[in-house]
């Protein structure tokens, strides 16, 4: 009588008596995309997300470093691939959930002729380009390649202005401290800078795909709970936020 009497007091709890919070380290790219999907993971399940957002790159060092993350949602797809090689990751958790894109941007005021394509950088107007630091992130590496691929890179590299992640890239164009991006198109995406400008997609032709993948970290203590959302993200309701926000999915 005893147990069924807990067993009942149990189902009658709240949900939050049970919810979980998930340390997620992001890859900036997904600021605005992750948010909603955290939102809607909230409502469904109860469980919560604390989100940080930075370069891959970083967060990369921070994880060999011990910071004390469940969840790390790369730009890059080598980057949580290595970390399971080392025992830092659970190497079964691995989930490839994106393909990026990068694009040019500019704000509305912009009298830059954005069908010349990659091209328009060598317009004379032009005297500050915004990429993410190749060093760090998997996006600025992305729009070096295409600038070498493209064969401009030497006649724009004086211009360019690294930001720290694809999100303080955005930043500088969307605040005129760079007269245009090359940035995420999930950002681009994002209600700002919709708004505030317009982009045209760089050709796929000139860059790697970006793979990004999310993997659980070995040092969690919320192993099941993170793999759960990581089942949660290959659902057609959390797919359909990502596909929103312009990223190319796996298959299921």
């Amino acid at each position: 009588m005893l147990m069924r009497l807990l067993l009942l007091t149990a189902l009658l709890l709240p949900l939050s008596t049970f919810a979980e919070e998930l340390a997620v380290a992001a890859a900036a790219d997904l600021n605005f995309a992750m948010k909603e999907v955290a939102q809607q993971y909230q409502r469904d399940t109860g469980n919560t997300l604390k989100l940080s957002f930075g370069s891959s790159g970083n967060f990369f060092v921070q994880i060999q470093n011990g910071a004390p993350f469940d969840l790390f949602f790369s730009a890059d797809s080598s980057y949580p691939e290595k970390l399971a090689q080392a025992g830092l990751a659970d190497p079964s958790s691995l989930y490839r959930y994106a393909v990026g894109t990068i694009v040019l941007w500019v704000p509305n005021g912009s009298k830059l002729d954005m069908k010349q394509g990659i091209n328009v950088l060598l317009d004379p107007s032009v005297r500050k380009i915004a990429i993410a630091n190749p060093a760090f992130a998997p996006y600025g590496r992305a729009a070096e390649q295409a600038l070498k691929q493209s064969g401009i890179y030497d006649r724009v590299k004086d211009k360019l202005v690294l930001g720290e992640n694809i999100s303080q890239t955005a930043q500088f164009a969307e605040t005129g401290n760079a007269d245009i991006g090359i940035i995420a198109e999930s950002l681009a995406l994002a209600p700002t800078m919709k708004s505030s400008g317009h982009y045209v997609e760089v050709s796929r032709e000139l860059y790697t795909p970006i793979q990004q993948a999310a993997i659980v970290l070995a040092s969690s203590k919320k192993k099941t709970a993170a793999q759960q959302f990581l089942s949660y993200l290959q659902q057609p309701a959390a797919r359909a936020i990502l596909e929103r926000y312009g990223f190319t999915l796996p298959k299921s």
